[in-house]
């Protein structure tokens, strides 16, 4: 069973598109299936660190490629000078290094790291089909700053209304990312107590950097410090993910995760994918993420379904951002590929 709505603002332009609350797994895994690979560590635990995904010289690559964007806004940004790590020497981001705005979801880099073999591999390995879209996620180039207020923010990127596994979250590491570099933290095995959690009725904890009302379609629910712990009462485990370049992160969107600020002097370099298979989305959602191809905005985390254009406006000191811009520096490669994973070319 599932229901499918179009939400809208208070204004009634329609901002969220395909928000279907599944009521069950969208796709059913044999749990008895022994695969002697990453994917039983993944169907354990509900999420698993995969090493070597790409090698050591293209990870250099893409954080070569992030630096030369951020220095494209010419705000006086260095990544060997901390004194310019700081909001004036930086676009507009959330939580200090997420970047969503100023088409950066469809960099040409980015689009290069939703298309690497080794990536798209391990997405059809986990859904078993080779008919995959992929959201317009953004990027993670988080440098240890001192001009922030930062707490962690313990959350979850499924809606309680959805039932079961019906995402899956990939984070792919560009840069030595070490216990005091910052970076993702993952509550292991809490994705399978998500409905038992929810089963109950849960207000989101509230937070002073928390995102507007509409985050109930944005499949973000955020967790109290007592819901962590009612997680780790039934033998769940907070871990900070250490990765190296070149590695890959996955997790179910019911994983409780947050980020540990970074603290050293290593800047943090990641980009989040998700791909889920075509087959889940219906044809509002992929309609909607044609519009978002073709005028450069990013998505939510999900792919197939809650599809909510980021076309608001950077914001600084409460004007729009004056490098604010609508198209990626460098446009990607439109390829056959590239348009069947933005969801825009049937399989």
């Amino acid at each position: 069973m599932s229901t499918t709505t179009t939400q809208t603002q208070e204004d009634g332009a329609r901002r969220t598109f395909g928000t279907q609350y599944e009521t069950k797994d969208l796709i059913e895994f044999d749990t008895s299936k022994i695969y002697g690979d990453w994917r039983d560590e993944f169907h354990k635990y509900g999420c698993v660190l995969i090493k070597n995904v790409l090698s050591k010289e293209r990870a250099q690559y893409y954080v070569d490629k992030q630096l030369e964007w951020l220095k494209n806004f010419d705000l006086g940004f260095d990544e060997k000078d901390k004194s310019t790590w700081t909001a004036d020497h930086l676009p507009v981001s959330f939580k200090g290094g997420m970047y969503f705005a100023y088409g950066s979801t469809h960099e040409k880099h980015t689009w290069e790291a939703r298309t690497e073999p080794a990536i798209v591999d391990i997405f059809e390995k986990l859904w078993g089909t080779d008919e995959l879209i992929t959201s317009f996620d953004g990027v993670n180039i988080f440098p240890p700053r001192k001009d922030l207020n930062w707490t962690p923010w313990p959350h979850c990127d499924q809606n309680p209304e959805r039932k079961g596994m019906q995402a899956v979250q990939g984070l792919v590491n560009y840069a030595p990312n070490g216990e005091n570099d910052g970076g993702l933290v993952l509550m292991k095995g809490s994705a399978k107590l998500h409905d038992e959690f929810f089963a109950h009725k849960r207000e989101a904890a509230d937070h002073e950097d928390a995102p507007p009302p509409e985050i109930k379609f944005m499949d973000l629910f955020l967790f109290s410090q007592k819901d962590v712990k009612w997680f780790e009462e039934r033998g769940c485990e907070l871990v900070k993910i250490n990765m190296e370049p070149g590695d890959f992160v996955l997790w179910d969107s019911r994983t409780l995760h947050m980020a540990k600020f970074p603290e050293g002097e290593q800047i943090r370099h990641a980009q989040y994918i998700c791909m889920t298979p075509r087959k889940f989305a219906t044809d509002e959602a992929l309609e909607a993420k044609k519009e978002c191809f073709e005028n450069y905005y990013g998505t939510t985390h999900w792919p197939h379904c809650n599809v909510r254009p980021s076309s608001e406006k950077p914001m600084r000191n409460g004007e729009v951002c004056p490098k604010y811009r609508t198209e990626p520096f460098e446009k990607p490669t439109v390829t056959d590929q590239v348009l069947k994973l933005a969801g825009v070319k049937p399989y």
